[in-house]
């Protein structure tokens, strides 16, 4: 417990672990989609910058360093739109990232969505938005329960 907050994993340990299967089953789909480590690591931070939360980003930045990202590109990833370092499938997939973590008006996910859809498969679209979805629930927990990141 931090202050007036409780650890909801701790304190509802089967939630948390059904939640842990989710992950894992996501992590299945990706992997079956050919989604690249590097590209679902990216996909983690995207989600956890857009939602604010300091302990899925220290541990996914670990992770996304870990499979061969570089220090330049998640520095950058905030603004992605605005470089070049990432390719029309990481492209693509971010796009997808941020509708299913911002939830735009209708019109503008749409836009986002067929443009995934040039570059994605069907199996990709599916495996992005899991992950995504997937990331925004931990961030959730992470947030709510004030998980402290630690040296």
């Amino acid at each position: 417990m931090t202050g007036s907050h409780i650890y909801i994993d701790k304190q509802s340990p089967s939630a948390y672990r059904a939640l842990g299967g989710v992950a894992a089953a996501v992590a299945d789909v990706a992997h079956d989609a050919d989604l690249p480590r590097i590209l679902v690591e990216l996909i983690n931070l995207r989600v956890s910058q857009i939602n604010g939360c300091a302990f899925c980003l220290e541990l996914h930045s670990r992770r996304a360093i870990a499979a061969g990202e570089t220090v330049q590109r998640i520095a950058t990833l905030p603004a992605w739109r605005d470089t070049e370092l990432f390719d029309a499938t990481e492209r693509a997939a971010l796009r997808l990232a941020e509708i299913c973590t911002d939830l735009p008006s209708h019109d503008l996910q749409e836009v986002d969505y067929e443009r995934a859809r040039e570059t994605l498969t069907d199996d990709q679209i599916s495996a992005v938005l899991w992950v995504a979805i997937a990331i925004n629930a931990f961030n959730r927990v992470s947030i709510l329960s004030r998980h402290p990141v630690r040296q």
